[in-house]
């Protein structure tokens, strides 16, 4: 055991890291140490210590390095000190992957792992699992039983740990062992007991019953472990979500509501997060989770007062009222010693607080804003942007508090929420437009990032042309090409091409700094620059909407696809650009959890169309339909209980509909062949191909196609289609899935009907300026309809303003999507693109008096898509 102790020297060394000047080929030549007689436990300990460094730090070893590598490990074997034992498994565990033939230690783990040394037993459990696959499970399968149920908690805990692990490649085999998890259940040992649940509710999570027995069954019975207890409220909540009911309402409730009052305070936290959380709750059964909230708030503990705070933050949105009766407590949270705690208390007052009372919080933020670190300065500004869209006659008050931060010290993920803040203020309430365009402009100034400066430049040639007087912001825009990098002189180039195309006031000047900009010594400034002066020097006011003011841009990632294609391609015809889908708009959603790790890394926002492309690229034939123009959200056409599930999306082409079935097989004695979806197709309609499933094995989910055209006649093109699943079924054995003979029947289920709506062949497309494009549209090509209607089923313009959204399944207009409170008329503006191409404008004038009347104007360039859209809302 000597090899525990660590010498005075060795603490008196600080925090220098030994290992950091490591080379993987002479670590690998130390191996050769572990072929002594007899072993040196400190010596190969250290080396062992090295390896492991090296893989977790990301070093890549070759396939015959590791295999080396794990061969010499085996030698230590004979060496008794626990700790280099130990070592040796986990040098296993992490080379297992890598090395090859690592099966021959199995013998000597399954030994060490029945053996009496506990110290050994369970990382040797651990080890063995990590080399072990579905193949070899049931050669210890007697083991891992045996070690689920053993009194040693350290050995329970590790086998079911890795029973869990084993269960994603060996279910089957592992559910085999709910008897022993079971058992396990009733261990003394909170950490067993917790694990034993988690295994358990893994092997049963497939089957709702029994998931739904289990709770009630411990909910009644009890558990000593805190730690399983917060599991099973986890999973009652699960249960709770599914049900079609609300939720307090459920007998499971009474088990949550329980759980407040047990005498650990983990559980008692978790309880009340899960019951504030809950969906379609009674606001009155909240009341005992807000207020033992509110209780945490005054806790002297921090890590109470954090969680605590933290989950009025966020459901502060969703139950408001109740937050609000929290309030005193978290103001007294605003001087906590934990500027964390701090932080998120302010930042809750905010999203609730009356509009009288921002100034006053904002003067209190101010006071420690500068002492927290830039991750909470990041929620501070996130909750700024929620109240100015709540109380948007408070934007001077806001936007100078933003500035200021603006100019303060802070990394780039900081600032970035700053400029985004100060953009959706910009694009949500006019009336800021000017400040907050202003404030950007002094910060592009002396902007050191260059992905914002590009931003910003972007913003200002979209908006500054509309604003009062355009002409101030060339001289911030043209500082830019003369002082900046070659990427922010492109933008910025490109922002006064668009005032010189929306400005006839300012063409001249813009036409002289375009000119100056094709003596830039970058490539990419002096092609924009001539690109955009030609361009302005023609005098058509349809070439600037084309290829100035209004751009479309494609999917970068299919263009990106369709480019690599061509090229693969024997390049007989030229590329088409139209085949490429169009970039629609992504509403990016801002959690609580994202504000908090604000400087992770962004993951790259991906269309629902660009999945799908790549997934029916796969489709015989499939090109010949076209760019894909829309891809719908799932709507499940079958219950979720039944035996077989059923999904439907919808991928919209030109003049055809993709329907894409999942389907999903929950019996486990049946395999499914030849599974496909026969349409009853309504007139007009003609099915072109139906691609089946193969087959269809227990608890997979598979996909059939049905490939159908539109008909001519663009007003007959909304329909409603019957639909049943057919298929062969096979009865197998539930425990291989092997089929119990080669013949089977036919059989079929019916699914309920889908729709092919107005919604579901228009995309989204957000026009910056509607009332410029508005305008032009008001001409000889464009096609004008207008109807007046009356909505009987809604009683509030949000409600009518929300309908007219969803039948018509356009994109609304900065704002005009949100009805201030206290008004009885509203026009409500957006656009969206037909499948054929046609552009879509839409403006509703509603008004509020014994219900909502609408006035509702369709410009398109398409008679035929115009009637189509008015039919919609009649």
């Amino acid at each position: 055991m000597g090899s525990f102790r660590r010498e005075k020297e060795d603490e008196d060394e600080g925090s220098t890291n030994i290992y950091q000047n490591l080379e993987k080929t002479s670590v690998l030549q130390e191996t050769r140490t572990f072929n002594d007689t007899p072993v040196i436990p400190r010596k190969c300990i250290l080396i062992l210590t090295k390896i492991l460094y090296l893989i977790n730090q990301g070093e890549q070893l070759v396939a015959r390095e590791a295999t080396d590598c794990f061969f010499a490990m085996t030698k230590l074997f004979q060496s008794k000190d626990v700790v280099l034992r130990r070592m040796v498994y986990l040098g296993i565990k992490e080379l297992s992957s890598i090395a090859e033939d690592v099966i021959i230690v199995t013998s000597s783990l399954t030994k060490d792992m029945t053996g009496k040394e506990d110290l050994y037993r369970a990382a040797a459990i651990r080890a063995l699992c990590s080399i072990t696959d579905h193949t070899m499970l049931q050669a210890v399968e007697r083991y891992m039983k045996q070690c689920i149920v053993d009194k040693n908690p350290g050995v329970s805990c590790a086998a079911l740990v890795s029973s869990l692990r084993l269960a994603s490649t060996a279910g089957d085999v592992v559910k085999r062992w709910a008897n022993e998890a079971h058992e396990a259940l009733n261990s003394d040992n909170i950490m067993v007991q917790y694990h034993a649940l988690g295994l358990l509710y893994h092997i049963r999570k497939s089957d709702r019953l029994a998931v739904s027995k289990l709770v009630n069954k411990l909910a009644h019975s009890g558990v000593k472990s805190p730690y399983a207890v917060c599991m099973l409220i986890r999973i009652t909540c699960k249960l709770l979500e599914e049900e079609d009911q609300s939720a307090d309402e459920s007998p499971l409730f009474a088990f949550l509501e329980l759980c407040l009052r047990h005498k650990s305070e983990m559980v008692v936290y978790e309880a009340a997060h899960a019951i504030v959380n809950l969906k379609n709750t009674n606001p009155r059964a909240l009341s005992p989770a807000f207020s033992i909230l509110q209780m945490f708030c005054n806790a002297p503990k921090a890590t109470l007062r954090f969680a605590a705070v933290r989950t009025l933050n966020k459901v502060a949105m969703t139950h408001p009222a109740a937050v609000t009766t929290c309030n005193l407590d978290l103001e007294g949270l605003i001087t906590d010693s934990n500027r964390s705690v701090a932080t998120l208390a302010i930042t809750t007052l905010l999203k609730t607080g009356a509009e009288s009372s921002v100034e006053r919080l904002m003067k209190q933020i101010s006071s420690f804003v500068a002492e927290i670190s830039d991750e909470f300065k990041v929620v501070v500004v996130q909750a700024i942007c929620a109240l100015c869209t709540k109380y948007p006659r408070k934007h001077t008050i806001l936007m100078n508090f933003l500035s200021g931060m603006l100019r303060e010290e802070g990394g780039i993920e900081y600032k970035t929420s700053i400029v985004d803040t100060i953009i959706t203020i910009i694009e949500e309430n006019a009336e800021a437009k000017e400040s907050g365009l202003s404030h950007l402009c002094e910060f592009i100034e002396d902007c050191e990032h260059v992905s914002l400066a590009v931003r910003i430049l972007h913003l200002l040639g979209k908006e500054g042309p509309f604003a009062n007087t355009p002409s101030k912001y060339i001289r911030f825009i043209y500082n830019r090409v003369i002082l900046e990098s070659p990427i922010v002189r492109a933008a910025a180039v490109t922002a006064l091409a668009q005032f010189g195309a929306s400005c006839p006031a300012l063409l001249h000047n813009i036409l002289v700094l375009l000119n100056r900009c094709q003596m830039d010594p970058d490539d990419e400034v002096r092609d924009r620059a001539t690109y955009y002066l030609n361009i302005l020097q023609t005098g058509k006011p349809e070439l600037y909407k084309n290829y100035i003011i209004e751009r479309e841009t494609c999917s970068l990632a299919l263009l990106e696809k369709a480019l690599t294609e061509h090229l693969n391609s024997e390049l007989t015809n030229r590329f088409d650009l139209s085949i490429v889908p169009k970039a629609t708009i992504i509403k990016e959603e801002v959690t609580n959890e994202a504000m908090l790790v604000s400087n992770a890394p962004r993951a790259l926002k991906v269309t629902r169309e660009e999945e799908s492309a790549a997934r029916l690229a796969q489709l015989p034939d499939i090109q010949l339909l076209g760019p894909i123009h829309r891809t719908t959200m799932p709507t499940q056409l079958t219950e979720s209980e039944t035996e077989y599930t059923v999904q439907c999306i919808k991928h919209i082409f030109p003049n055809h509909v993709v329907f894409q079935f999942d389907c999903l097989n929950t019996l486990s004695e049946q395999i499914l062949e030849n599974v496909r979806v026969d349409l009853t197709i309504p007139d007009g309609f003609n099915i072109i191909s139906i691609i089946p499933c193969a087959k269809l094995s227990y608890n997979e989910m598979q996909t059939t196609y049905v490939i159908v055209e539109f008909p001519p006649d663009v007003g007959r093109s909304a329909a409603t289609f019957g639909a049943t699943l057919r298929f062969i079924v096979k009865d197998c054995d539930p425990n291989t899935g092997e089929p119990d003979s080669d013949e089977g029947y036919d059989d079929e289920y019916m699914l309920e009907d889908l729709e092919v709506t107005v919604a579901d062949q228009i995309q989204k497309t957000k026009k910056n300026n509607f009332q410029v494009v508005w305008d032009a549209a008001d001409t000889k090509e464009w096609v004008e309809a207008e109807d007046t209607y009356s909505l009987a089923a809604v009683n509030t313009l949000q409600e009518a303003v929300n309908t007219i959204l969803k039948f018509l399944g356009l994109g609304a207009a900065n704002l005009s999507d949100t009805v201030p409170e206290g008004t009885h008329t509203h026009t409500l503006l957006c656009s969206g693109t037909f499948r054929s191409g046609a552009e879509i404008y839409v403006r509703s004038k509603l008004a509020l008096d014994d219900g909502v009347t609408m006035q509702l104007t369709v410009r398109t360039t398409d008679p035929d898509v115009a009637e189509l859209v008015t039919s919609a809302v009649g």
